[in-house]
C-alpha cells in the first residue's frame, strides 16, 4: 500500500473514531454538562516524589528509603556497579527492590529504608531474526519495544494491554495481555540472565538454572535481578475488528464463537448501575486478515486522545457519565467492523491516556481469575458486593489466560477468565480501608468460585486469602530463602505475605 492510501486509511478510522463518540455522546440529554463537569475536575498535577522516598502507580506508598539507585546503561558497567552495590547490601545488612515503570501498586518495587535499583536505563534491544528472538534490557519500555519490532515486521507476542510498562517488570509480574488463548508471557521467554544476592550472574532457561527460571519469573524481584532475557516473538499481523454486545451469562458461549482466527480478544463489561450493571458486555475478536507486509497499517499513536480521555474520566461518581461511555464504546465498536489494525497498532498505546493525575484521587487495579463456566457465578457476587461497598467502577475487562506451565507462583493453573477492574477512589485513609474491605470480599467471590486474584496490586487481601489462591506460596519463600539467605532482596509484598 502507498503512503498515500495509508494515510486516507489513517484519516477515515480516525473520524469514525471521533463520528462515533460524538455521535453517542448526541444521544445523552447531558452531554455539555458532562464534558464540563469532566473537564473542570480533571486537573493533572505534576506529582514528584521528594529526594528520599519512593512510590508505585497507586500514588499510596509513598516509602522512605535509603536512595534510589540508577543502573548505568552500559551492560559491563551495570553488572560491576550492582555487584559493589548488592556487595555493601549485606555488609550494611541493607534490603534491596527493583523498579522499572512501577506499574505494580502494593509497594512491590519498594523496600522501606532500603536501596530502590532503577532499572529504566538498561535497555538495549538487539534481534537474532534467525530465531525471531528478541534480547531486551529489563529497562526497556514496551513503547520502545513495539517500533523496533514493528520496522523488522514483528510483534511481541505476549505483554500487557497498555505500552509504558518494563519489559523486566513485565516478567517480574508474569503478565497476561489480550492475546486470545495464550499463556502469561513466560511463556514466550527463552531464557534470561538474573545477578542474585551474591552477585553472580546466572543464564536461567527451562533447561538451565531451571528452579531460577520458574521462581523469577513473576517473582516481584525477590530472587534477583533480571537484566535482560530472550523473547520469542512472532509476525505483525493485520486484524479487521467485529463486535457484538452479549449477555454475560452468554459471554463464554459466544466467545468460542467469535473468537475463530482470531489473534486479539477482549470483552469490556457495562458498569452503569441499574438493571445492566455487570450484566452486558461488549465482545470484541480482532480476526486475522491475511496481507502482504506491505499493506499491514503503518504504526502510528491512536488519534483523539484528549476527547476519549474526557469520554472516560466524566464516569467519575457519575450515572450519566458511565451511561455515555456505554454508549461510546458500543457505537465505536459498530463503526470500526471493516477497518483494517495492525497488531502493533493495538498493543501501542499507554495507559496515560486515561489515568487518574488528580491530587487528590487516583486508580487501583484489581484483577480476579475464575474458570470459564464460573465466570456468571463470580458476577453474581460482584454485582453485590461492589454497590455495597460504594467503590466507584469505571471499567471492567475481560481476558483469556491459558494454562501457565512455567512459573512457581502462578495464578493460572489452568485455563482461565481474567477480569481486570478498575476503580476511583480517595487517596485517603478512609477509602483506602473500602476499597480494602470490597477487596477482601471479591478475593472470597473468586475463590468460592474455583479462581484467584493478581498479585501486583494493592496487599489488601489477607495472608490466609494469599495463602488460599496461592498453595505453593510456601515452597516459592522457601526457595526464595534458599538462594538469598540473608534476605537482601526485599519489598513491601514480602513484608507482608512472607513467613517470618
Amino acid at each position: 500500500m502507498s503512503p498515500a492510501p495509508r494515510s486516507r486509511v489513517r484519516r477515515a478510522v480516525r473520524w469514525a473514531l471521533l463520528l462515533a463518540a460524538v455521535a453517542a455522546v448526541g444521544c445523552c440529554a447531558q452531554p455539555a454538562f458532562l464534558w464540563v463537569g469532566a473537564w473542570v475536575r480533571d486537573k493533572p498535577v505534576t506529582e514528584a516524589v521528594p529526594p528520599g522516598f519512593a512510590d508505585d502507580a497507586s500514588r499510596m506508598n509513598r516509602t522512605a528509603v535509603a536512595e534510589v539507585w540508577p543502573v548505568p546503561a552500559d551492560p559491563a558497567a551495570a553488572e560491576a556497579q550492582l555487584r559493589d552495590l548488592l556487595r555493601r547490601a549485606h555488609e550494611q545488612k541493607l534490603h534491596v527492590s527493583i523498579a522499572g515503570a512501577r506499574h505494580s501498586m502494593g509497594g512491590h518495587t519498594i523496600a522501606a529504608d532500603g536501596v530502590v535499583v532503577d532499572m529504566l536505563p538498561f535497555k538495549r534491544l538487539e534481534l537474532d531474526a534467525g530465531r525471531n528472538v528478541l534480547r531486551a534490557g529489563a529497562g526497556a519500555r514496551w513503547s520502545e519495544v513495539i517500533p523496533f519490532l514493528d520496522a523488522h515486521g514483528l510483534s511481541v507476542a505476549v505483554m500487557q494491554s497498555n505500552n509504558d510498562f518494563s519489559v523486566g517488570g513485565s516478567l517480574s509480574v508474569n503478565c497476561h495481555g489480550w492475546q486470545h488463548d495464550k499463556p502469561p508471557i513466560a511463556s514466550t521467554v527463552e531464557s534470561f540472565r538474573l545477578m542474585t544476592a551474591d552477585g553472580t550472574v546466572h543464564r536461567c532457561s527451562r533447561t538451565e538454572n531451571a528452579e531460577l527460571f520458574r521462581h523469577a519469573l513473576g517473582g516481584y524481584g525477590l530472587f534477583g535481578v533480571i537484566l535482560d532475557a530472550e523473547l520469542r516473538v512472532v509476525p505483525n499481523e493485520r486484524y479487521t475488528p467485529a463486535s457484538e454486545v452479549v449477555a454475560t451469562d452468554r459471554y463464554v458461549e459466544r466467545l468460542r464463537v467469535v473468537a475463530t482466527d482470531a489473534g486479539m480478544v477482549q470483552g469490556r463489561l457495562c458498569v452503569v448501575p441499574g438493571d445492566d450493571f455487570l450484566r452486558k458486555a461488549v465482545l470484541t475478536a480482532w480476526r486475522r486478515a491475511p496481507c502482504g507486509r506491505a499493506e499491514i497499517p503503518v504504526l502510528n499513536a491512536a488519534g483523539f486522545a484528549g476527547l476519549r480521555r474526557q469520554v472516560f474520566r466524566a464516569q467519575i461518581g457519575s450515572d450519566a457519565g458511565k451511561a455515555v461511555r456505554w454508549r461510546a464504546e458500543t457505537a465505536v465498536a459498530e463503526r470500526l467492523a471493516g477497518a483494517f489494525f495492525s497488531r502493533n497498532q493495538l498493543l501501542n498505546e499507554g495507559a496515560e491516556v486515561y489515568q487518574e493525575r488528580n491530587a487528590d484521587r487516583t486508580d487501583i487495579l484489581h484483577e480476579y481469575f475464575v474458570p470459564p463456566d464460573r465466570l456468571e457465578t463470580f458476577l453474581a457476587a460482584a454485582r453485590e458486593v461492589i454497590p455495597r461497598h460504594g467503590a466507584d467502577l469505571m471499567n471492567v475487562t475481560v481476558r483469556t489466560v491459558s494454562e501457565d506451565t512455567d512459573t512457581a507462583l502462578r495464578y493460572a493453573d489452568r485455563d482461565l477468565v481474567a477480569l481486570v477492574m478498575l476503580f476511583n477512589q480517595g487517596r485517603d485513609p478512609a477509602s483506602d480501608e473500602r476499597d480494602a474491605a470490597a477487596t477482601r470480599e471479591l478475593v472470597d467471590a473468586a475463590l468460592a468460585a474455583g479462581g484467584r486474584y493478581y498479585l501486583p496490586y494493592r496487599p489488601h487481601p489477607t495472608p490466609a486469602q494469599f495463602a488460599a489462591a496461592y498453595p505453593g506460596a510456601a515452597a516459592f519463600f522457601a526457595c526464595r530463602q534458599r538462594h538469598d539467605p540473608a534476605g537482601v532482596f526485599r519489598n513491601r509484598f514480602a513484608d507482608k505475605y512472607a513467613p517470618r
